[in-house]
């Protein structure tokens, strides 16, 4: 019989039950037992699920209450000695606050799992790194599925992976920490197979990065001393080909390799050819990124030829976790009733690998209605009139060089803007978002349910917007926001005012922690039939004399942190949505706005994984951006902003971009990202973060003054912003309050420190 499995599956519950029950314990309201219940009986259902699907194997160690590199470095014992705690005794508390950070250590680094819109937590490793194991946690993971009656397959994040995602200190080789690492991971494998284990997943998506022979070599070095007493190893690799490796893969001591034949089909020729005939190819087939239902048909067309080949030696498998999509569409009740059968969630999923197994392993004839079903999705699909827009398809083809252009360079653009906003040095500014209270999403609620109407919706939320507006105006902010009250999620709202797009009640996805995401689904041609923000800009901006922004998500992000139709290129549909917002741009300047930001942080996320990939996708995300923002006057000032991910790498394409303000999240880091910044000799303004907005910690005015001393030293002062590292619509005013007026202090008495250096200056 052919196995089927999952790498991984959604971990927050089909109505984020996780979430929930992580916020009330953070908030003091219910203890570590409720929690700990909550995810005793989140695995449990995820596993049942798995066998009523007829899987073969149970995934399990997938679950997290935080982060799986978080899990790792916890069942590791390798928590940074700047915490102080003592790996073994590790609580769940302290686990947490190495994620969120504590009353005098800031939380570990947080970036971006390769290009997806899940964050992970980044180790912090140095010479003195112990790896003599941590809380039995895992294993009592394991132990609960195997309880269970389970087919149990342990996940574990690899010793490659987990190695290079990390951090050291300066002038620490990582890889001279790889043999303690493996033999602290022998000792994990050594103890699953005394649980009765026979087969471990093993994570090693580095491979499909351009590895260079050093990290290559750690493979050999380290999979001897991992395999000596463990159990069958299945070797994982997804979001890309790892099929330049696969002969070096091949020679390692494991029994199987699983490789993504959804995001990269060509490399199968070389694992076909190669795979001797004691190993196992675990061939994913379907997407675990996207929503699309599954061709089956030409699955199976692509299948049949390497099952006649390996029989039993094949297995079925989604191309990635299943943690990237929703859970289920059992509860999309009003989900638009043309797109909904032409998707698939989790569940769904699940169930397409068991047509699959039971196709090759029966013929096509046994599961003819659901082939049948998914032929008549499909081509309801391509037939659907509202698919192709002919009008935008006609604005994209007059588009020329000259729409990608502002009309005059930073340096000329600077002097207009600074004379029209007379701005202060080191001007400060917040992100955007101010926090979404209870009242306000229980208002949003109420609107959306019809229980108020337009008018008395619009009216709180211009009593938030003139909240926010007195509140900036008291602690002396320079840059005023309107603090987004009207908006859940800085892509779902401008999708839900896009042609093109549609959206689900429940189809939320992890983004880190307790932060979940609803992506919008891309369905057709994108188009913006009227203003989507001018009337709540002009609004704020009338209730002060300062610059207020208008606040837009950029074309790269909306398509990154959506669900993206995949009949067509990427790039098409990101020019679709770059003309959408040129055209809020214009609207917005005509409302009188003269500060405009155009969110990107998802660019550096969108980055292929082979760089040899990368110049086609900056050619043309760095485009779509320019064509959003050029419209734009040399007067008003554009800004955009970025988090969580490594700019360094990118910075001539982000220099293109040609924003005038660059905001980018900097803390957790301690302004290491800004290093580039300067090494570089960035042209424009720059707004490094100064405080970690996912902590609930609030930085003291020395603090800031500390990491804006050091900004000063990398980029000159009068390129640079001050401001907190993201959004603000997480935290609660009682945080949000201090912490902006102790920034405001630092600025100003930075601002005081710069004058009197220029004066010294002028008169020696």
């Amino acid at each position: 019989m052919l196995t089927t499995h999952i790498p991984g599956y959604p971990r927050i519950g089909a109505r984020r039950e996780l979430k929930f029950a992580l916020e009330a314990c953070w908030r003091g309201e219910t203890g570590d037992a409720n929690l700990l219940r909550t995810g005793s009986e989140l695995r449990a259902a995820h596993w049942q699920r798995q066998r009523e699907a007829g899987l073969s194997l149970v995934t399990a160690g997938d679950f997290s209450f935080y982060d799986p590199m978080l899990d790792t470095l916890a069942l590791l014992g390798c928590p940074p000695a700047r915490f102080g705690f003592d790996p073994q005794q590790l609580s769940l508390q302290q686990y947490f606050e190495l994620a969120r950070g504590n009353a005098t250590q800031p939380a570990l680094e947080m970036t971006k799992w390769f290009d997806t819109n899940y964050h992970y937590l980044v180790p912090e490793l140095s010479p003195q790194s112990r790896f003599d194991g941590g809380p039995d946690w895992y294993f009592e993971h394991i132990a609960e599925a195997l309880a269970a009656r389970h087919p149990v397959k342990p996940a574990l994040i690899g010793p490659v992976t987990f190695l290079h995602l990390a951090k050291a200190d300066s002038g620490t080789d990582r890889l001279a920490l790889l043999e303690p690492l493996a033999r602290a991971y022998a000792r994990i494998l050594k103890r699953l197979r005394g649980m009765g284990i026979e087969w471990v997943q093993i994570d090693e998506p580095v491979l499909c990065l351009e590895l260079g022979p050093a990290w290559l070599d750690a493979f050999d070095r380290a999979y001897p001393i991992l395999a000596a007493d463990a159990p069958a190893l299945l070797l994982a690799t997804y979001f890309d080909s790892a099929g330049e490796h696969a002969e070096r893969i091949l020679r390692l001591p494991v029994r199987g390799i699983h490789i993504d034949l959804v995001r990269a089909p060509e490399q199968l020729a070389a694992w076909q050819s190669r795979l001797p005939a004691d190993r196992v190819l675990s061939a994913g087939i379907i997407d675990g990124r996207n929503i699309w239902r599954t061709d089956l048909r030409r699955a199976l067309t692509l299948l049949q030829p390497l099952h006649d080949t390996l029989g039993d030696r094949l297995w079925l498998a989604s191309s990635c976790s299943l943690q990237h999509v929703p859970v289920s569409l059992a509860g999309e009740q009003r989900l638009d009733p043309e797109v909904r059968p032409w998707l698939a969630f989790a569940e769904e999923k699940l169930d397409e690998l068991h047509v699959l197994g039971r196709a090759l392993d029966g013929g096509t004839a046994a599961v003819r209605a659901e082939l049948e079903a998914a032929d008549a999705a499909l081509a309801s699909r391509r037939a659907g009139r509202r698919i192709v827009n002919a009008e935008v398809r006609a604005r994209l083809a007059r588009l020329t060089a000259a729409d990608e252009r502002r009309a005059s360079p930073h340096p000329q653009r600077k002097v207009l803007q600074q004379t029209q906003l007379r701005l202060p040095p080191l001007p400060t500014t917040t992100i955007g978002s101010f926090p979404q209270t209870a009242q306000i999403r229980s208002t949003r609620a109420a609107w959306k349910r019809g229980e108020i109407g337009e008018l008395q919706y619009l009216e709180a939320m211009r009593a938030e917007i003139r909240n926010v507006i007195a509140q900036q105006e008291a602690l002396g902010i320079d840059v005023l926001v309107h603090g987004e009250a009207e908006r859940n999620d800085m892509v779902e709202f401008f999708g839900e005012q896009l042609w093109g797009f549609c959206f689900t009640q429940n189809g939320w996805v992890q983004s880190y922690g307790s932060r979940c995401v609803k992506p919008p689904v891309i369905y057709g041609d994108v188009a913006r039939p009227e203003p989507m923000t001018t009337g709540i800009a002009r609004y704020a901006q009338s209730l002060t004399r300062k610059p207020v922004k208008g606040m837009l998500t950029g074309p790269v992000t909306i398509l990154q942190w959506s669900f993206v139709r995949d009949d067509q290129p990427r790039a098409e549909t990101a020019l679709q949505i770059a003309l959408a917002v040129r055209e809020e741009v214009a609207d917005l300047e005509k409302a009188g706005i003269r500060v405009i930001q155009i969110d990107e942080p998802a660019l550096r996320e969108g980055l292929p994984l082979k760089r040899r990939d990368w110049n086609g996708y900056l050619d043309w995300a760095v485009r779509a951006f320019r064509i959003a923002s050029a419209v734009a006057a040399d007067a008003t000032q554009i800004h955009t902003h970025m988090c969580y991910a490594e700019f360094n790498d990118i910075l001539p394409a982000i220099a293109a971009m040609d924003a005038d303000v660059i905001t980018i999240e900097t803390s957790r880091s301690n302004m290491e990202l800004l290093d580039g910044f300067g090494e570089f000799r960035y042209p424009n303004d720059i707004g490094p973060g100064v405080y970690d907005i996912h902590s609930p910690r609030v930085p003291q005015t020395q603090d800031i003054l500390h990491m804006m001393q050091r900004a000063c030293s990398v980029v000159p002062p009068r390129q640079l912003w001050i401001n907190p590292d993201c959004g603000l619509k997480t935290r609660s005013w009682a945080e949000v309050e201090p912490a902006l007026r102790n920034m405001v202090t630092a600025a100003r008495q930075l601002r005081e420190g710069l004058v009197a250096e220029e004066n010294t200056a002028i008169a020696t």
